[in-house]
């Protein structure tokens, strides 16, 4: 296309709120809260200073002052510093469809750029929301948006709007929309059709009326159009990564193989909201990551397929693909390790798999019912221990407080953890989300309260809280990586910068010290000292790292 057309559609990507300014936030709603307890096991506080864990990095590394490294600045490592899937994604099918358009990946880190891109008019910017549960960031760019040019349409869709739409009706749905403040919303599962369509009826002066899936708001009153779902091959719009080559991916790269998950947890609305399974063939995953290979630089390949180990005989042909055309990327991935065999696993390391992230959730074999996990504690033991074996990373999600929780679950979880040693593991708040499907059980369990704060038959969400504080204090066996700014793509993003997974993992072994310190909340001074030790031996670690941009 040529460049001095007009642009249709800028996608953006990610905004993730400044974490001195989010940390604020919470604490003014009391420190004791549920949502800043839990904050709290993503920062450490030096001197007054509180910084999650890529701002600890930074601390770190800015201080290492190597000759290579002299200009970093604050933000050497950048949170969502890899191509947003969901916007590279948007831009490609928007591409495919005869529309101008382009994506701006990091809010936060690209605000110039934004605005010089909406100095040159385009015709609508859409805001992707995959990984918001509320409007604060979205409130954020369209307020931008609106201050560098009044007249672009705003059009937003995803996970955010999906939810809004289902928990919130007549009156309550209009004041969700009016504080976000765009102009049109899509709500669809999936929404890329439903965005091509709105593009084309801007384009062509047409009435929102005839779109389907959206909704509006019209002198006042929401408009919603007809409902039309979606269902979208990926085999016909997978993502040609090489027409990206101008945009300076990176070296990690994320994509998927499937849509949906085939497994049906109760505390989970994904595939509701997803739809069926959908799967892309093995012959056009090739074309996908012979278009990776050709952008010559990539060193990681992410996928967030939900479940990337099922089909297991298809799973194990993408290993074999791998092995067969030798990409010279590594690969990371979610896993069901209780669905696989040492065969698979050891497909997996000769295939380039360094690291898998493991949604365990539980080490009770109660509340892995209570969940509808369809999963052991000892299938889980025995895959952990597969993926040691063959030199696999391991990073364990848990869930403290489902309904059903109690101290002695909680002892079999603590128990599982220090048993199996994942190399990594977090625990997580039990979210009591309205539209999964353990709401229906909301009577059986006597389940109160919403979000982060609600009690059940068995617990509380204050005393998830302190359970979780016991399970970090006990476990010794794995280290602790945090939920905020540090999701499981990030162990890629940092190899992919220069930091091998070893010195990563000195790195986290020694961020986990810190941050003890504030769980256990040691006195002041033994606390300044400690500090001080375990922050002079991860610069040391940090100079022994040769970055790359």
């Amino acid at each position: 296309m040529s460049n001095s057309a007009r642009l249709d559609c800028l996608v953006v990507g990610y905004n993730e709120i400044p974490f001195a300014e989010y940390e604020s936030f919470l604490r003014n709603y009391g420190e004791e809260t549920e949502a800043y307890r839990d904050l709290k096991f993503s920062f450490v506080d030096l001197d007054g200073k509180k910084l999650d864990y890529i701002g600890l990095l930074n601390h770190t590394f800015e201080h290492a002052r190597r000759p290579e490294i002299t200009s970093l600045s604050q933000e050497t490592f950048k949170s969502g510093e890899i191509p947003n899937l969901a916007a590279v994604y948007l831009t490609n099918f928007l591409r495919r469809q005869g529309h101008n358009a382009c994506y701006l990946n990091l809010f936060q880190f690209e605000k110039e750029k934004f605005a010089e891109l909406l100095a040159q008019d385009p015709l609508c910017v859409a805001i992707t929301t995959t990984f918001y549960v509320v409007n604060l960031p979205v409130n954020q760019m369209v307020e931008f948006i609106r201050k560098h040019n009044d007249q672009v349409k705003i059009i937003v869709g995803g996970p955010l709007i999906a939810n809004h739409s289902r928990n919130y009706h007549g009156d309550e749905f209009k004041t969700a929309i009016e504080d976000i403040g765009a102009d049109i919303y899509v709500i669809d599962g999936q929404g890329e059709a439903t965005l091509s369509q709105i593009v084309d009826c801007l384009k062509n002066g047409g009435s929102l009326s005839a779109v389907p899936n959206i909704a509006y708001l019209e002198n006042g009153t929401v408009r919603r159009t007809k409902v039309v779902p979606e269902n979208n091959s990926l085999d016909e719009n997978y993502i040609d990564w090489f027409s990206f080559a101008d945009e300076k991916l990176g070296a990690t790269i994320q994509t998927r193989t499937a849509r949906s998950c085939a497994f049906k947890c109760s505390f989970c609305n994904y595939p509701t909201r997803a739809g069926p399974v959908a799967l892309t063939s093995l012959e056009v995953l090739e074309k996908e990551l012979d278009s990776i290979q050709a952008l010559g630089g990539v060193k990681n390949v992410v996928f967030i397929d939900d479940t990337f180990n099922v089909p297991f005989p298809r799973f194990k042909d993408i290993c074999r693909l791998f092995i067969r055309k030798k990409y010279p990327f590594n690969w990371f991935s979610y896993f069901r390790c209780s669905n696989s065999d040492e065969e698979a696993i050891e497909l997996m390391a000769r295939s380039g798999c360094k690291g898998v992230f493991l949604g365990i959730e539980s080490g009770s074999p109660t509340i892995l019912t209570n969940m509808n996990k369809a999963a052991t504690v000892e299938k889980y033991a025995r895959g952990i221990e597969w993926l040691r074996q063959y030199g696999i990373m391991t990073f364990g999600s848990f869930i403290i407080g489902f309904p059903g929780e109690t101290r002695q679950t909680v002892d079999e979880t603590i128990q599982f953890i220090r048993q199996s040693k994942p190399d990594y593991y977090r625990v997580q708040m039990w979210y009591s989300e309205m539209g999964t499907p353990i709401q229906n059980q909301r009577d059986k369990y006597n389940i109160e309260g919403e979000g982060f704060v609600w009690s059940h038959n068995t617990m509380d969400s204050l005393e998830a809280m302190d359970q979780i504080d016991r399970v970090f204090l006990t476990v010794k066996e794995s280290l602790w990586l945090p939920q905020w700014s540090f999701d499981f793509w990030t162990v890629p993003y940092l190899t992919g910068r220069g930091i091998s997974l070893p010195q990563f993992k000195e790195l986290m072994t020694l961020a986990h010290k810190l941050l003890a310190l504030e769980i256990a909340s040691v006195p002041t001074a033994n606390k300044s000292s400690l500090q001080q030790e375990y922050l002079q031996a991860m610069v040391r670690c940090a100079s022994e790292c040769t970055l790359t941009a």
